[in-house]
């Protein structure tokens, strides 16, 4: 006699991108970095920064009003799309010390709304983005067998939606590059919705997306307090995976979790689905 068909637990599935399906390794402070964006600001734009300090210093003076007022929208958890800012960059000209600029001088800079940019400086701000991405990047990798996990999942019928707290301009060149944009059903972006895990806000954006029921969603992740707790927040279970770039003073096994995994084991995170 043929065994009972077990009813599944969950119709959705939401995964974190890096630590949970991607190994990656960045440095954004990185003097080689911001020295990269430098030489291509000044190459192609003719925009002339002393060194790859002052560009630095620069980018963050022009990031902070940005980042403040998308903190004063949406809380703690606001995450601000930063392409405006190296639109910004574009249009400065010759630069010898920007950090010497007095408060008058950062009140004029130009760091318009993301909506705003034109067709002809968008995809100038995606070049320098991705620029800077690619140079501060040591490792980018899927982990083994985290296409072949997502796309059984998908033919086993379940919707598989990627939330993931990260900047547009560098993480939707990395999944082309890595080729997993066709493997998920729905994909949000914190800096695409303006607000970041632990917030509920950004799991509802995500039901939505995809019209998922959250007592049938589980999300999967590698940190406890964006991806568990984030996610208990919405009412959504949660599957904690312990990777090599959890946050250090993670635990080992989330008691917040209704499953802890030790590193990215798809096989038991599948055989857990009902996969």
């Amino acid at each position: 006699m043929p065994e009972p068909v077990r009813e599944r637990r969950y119709d959705t599935v939401f995964f974190d991108l890096y630590g949970t399906l991607v190994d990656i390794r960045t440095d954004e402070e990185s003097p080689a970095a911001w020295e990269a964006l430098r030489e291509v600001l000044e190459d192609h734009s003719g925009v002339t920064f002393r060194d790859a300090a002052a560009l630095k210093a620069w980018f963050d003076t022009l990031a902070a009003p940005v980042l403040a007022r998308a903190a004063d929208a949406r809380g703690g958890n606001a995450e601000p799309d930063l392409l405006p800012v190296y639109a910004a960059l574009a249009a400065e000209r010759t630069v010898v010390d920007p950090a010497s600029r007095g408060p008058r001088a950062v009140a004029m800079a130009d760091v318009g709304e993301l909506a705003n940019l034109g067709p002809t400086v968008l995809p100038w701000a995606l070049r320098l983005a991705w620029t800077f991405r690619r140079a501060s990047t040591n490792l980018l990798r899927l982990y083994p067998g985290a296409a072949a996990m997502l796309t059984r999942l998908r033919e086993a019928g379940l919707t598989v939606v990627l939330v993931s707290n990260a900047q547009s301009g560098y993480t939707r060149p990395e999944l082309r590059w890595l080729d997993l944009e066709p493997l998920f059903d729905g994909i949000v972006i914190s800096s695409e919705v303006g607000v970041r895990k632990p917030s509920p806000d950004i799991y509802h954006i995500a039901l939505d997306g995809v019209l998922a029921d959250p007592g049938r969603t589980v999300m999967v992740g590698n940190d406890e307090r964006a991806d568990i707790l984030g996610a208990k927040g919405a009412g959504i279970d949660g599957v904690y995976l312990r990777t090599a770039i959890s946050p250090q003073d993670d635990p080992q096994a989330s008691t917040h979790a209704v499953l802890s995994l030790d590193g990215p084991d798809y096989a038991g995170l599948m055989e857990f689905l009902g996969v």
